[in-house]
């Protein structure tokens, strides 16, 4: 672990705009922008100031609201920019569902996109006082009676993709219709400070669960990833680890609803190898909030698979991938009301008679963790009898449950689990 962490710690005429001579000679050019005003489209003069001081420069937004109307991508080498303002992807869910208009760059359960970072050596500061409008109410209230389903053309708000040596700083989604972030095939990123937050305001779904599909983070295909000072609010996975995830540092985490840090699904497609490694996770809060904004907080961390039996094809089915999730330690978290603390599960997508899966989970170590859970099964190992999982450690893990009831602890096909006494 101690070599984990030393691997991770280390416009248009109508704007006003700057294109030369306010840079010094490291830096390049500087392109400072500001919002056209209401109803007028900025994505020309936002795509023409990263052209132009995207390699080796430094790009200003400066405050306001950026109405951005279709798909983007920021190719920034050797680049700084200021996102001082937010930009605000019109919600023409008509458009956007239009695979033309979107980009299929996320190949898990083929995922849309409207807006890229890619490149190498950037910095993406947003000083707490700006980032992406997502406008998801109108999503979420359109989606209440159409069918929702994995690679239906819902865009991630944010996809930084094939980029190394890359930092997002004090950056705030707000209303994500489906994914607020994605980091996919990327090398040594570091989100620092991110907020995301999927709130539904329409009093009609109140106590519902209308959001859906709006995890905080999906990561993929990634390594040395450090995800540090994150406070998000969906209606999904707060953070989920996908496959072919390694060196994975995050820290000082609150999810609040949702179905809390999830690692997978894992196994989803039968000819390709899903590997989770070295993951290290801190400081972590998961805590129930009101139930007419969000109604669940399901879980604390959990585990989970798909069988070893193919049931369709994905995005939406799949399953009998191979692979191993192996050296996770999980340590300070605080679990507020939460129905489930923590669970692995190997049947995600099964049916009667499959297979039973032969994805391995080993190395998994819980440390330091407190709270109250809802329920009185804290602790539930429901583990492959193909694969069993091993090596499952548990120190100071001190949970709170209804009055009255016993603490159930089940080791199904779990093989060296410590620290706790299973039921």
């Amino acid at each position: 672990m101690r070599a984990l962490l030393s691997i991770l710690l280390f416009g248009l005429a109508t704007a006003t705009s700057c294109w030369a001579g306010t840079a010094n000679p490291a830096q390049g050019l500087t392109c400072t922008i500001s919002p056209r005003g209401a109803g007028l489209d900025d994505t020309d003069q936002v795509l023409d100031a990263i052209a132009k001081c995207g390699h080796g420069g430094h790009t200003v937004l400066q405050e306001g609201v950026f109405n951005i109307t279709r798909k983007m991508t920021w190719d920034l080498v050797d680049a700084t920019v200021d996102l001082h303002g937010f930009l605000s992807f019109v919600p023409d869910i008509e458009f956007w569902l239009n695979a033309n208009n979107t980009y299929r760059v996320v190949f898990i359960q083929s995922q849309a996109s409207w807006f890229v970072i890619t490149g190498s050596d950037f910095v993406v500061d947003a000083h707490n006082t700006g980032g992406i409008q997502g406008n998801g109410q109108p999503w979420w209230d359109f989606f209440t009676n159409q069918t929702r389903e994995d690679g239906d053309g819902r865009p991630i708000s944010l996809t930084v993709y094939r980029a190394t040596r890359g930092t997002i700083r004090n950056f705030a989604i707000e209303a994500q219709p489906f994914w607020c972030n994605c980091v996919a095939e990327s090398q040594s990123v570091v989100y620092d400070g991110m907020k995301c937050n999927a709130s539904n305001a329409n009093p009609a779904f109140a106590g519902t669960n209308i959001v859906p599909n709006t995890d905080g983070i999906d990561t993929y295909r990634s390594d040395n990833v450090s995800l540090l000072n994150w406070d998000i609010t969906c209606g999904d996975d707060c953070l989920a680890i996908k496959g072919n995830s390694t060196n994975i540092l995050a820290r000082n985490v609150t999810c609040r609803g949702g179905n809390g840090i999830a690692f997978g699904s894992l196994g989803q497609y039968f000819n390709l190898t899903d590997i989770v490694e070295n993951v290290f996770m801190e400081d972590l809060t998961m805590t129930r909030i009101n139930a007419s904004i969000q109604p669940n907080m399901n879980n604390g961390v959990y585990f989970k698979s798909w069988d070893d039996t193919s049931n369709g094809v994905p995005p939406t089915g799949g399953g009998a991938g191979p692979g191993h999730a192996k050296n996770i330690t999980l340590k300070n978290v605080v679990l507020n009301q939460v129905n489930r603390p923590t669970t692995i599960s190997q049947t995600n997508g099964g049916h009667t008679g499959d297979l039973p899966s032969k994805y391995i989970f080993e190395d998994v170590h819980y440390e330091n963790w407190s709270g109250t859970s809802l329920t009185n099964e804290i602790i539930a190992l429901e583990c492959s009898a193909a694969a069993n999982c091993t090596n499952i450690s548990f120190t100071n893990f001190n949970l709170s449950i209804p009055a009255g009831e016993t603490p159930e602890i089940l080791c199904q096909n779990a093989i060296g689990v410590t620290g706790v006494t299973c039921s």
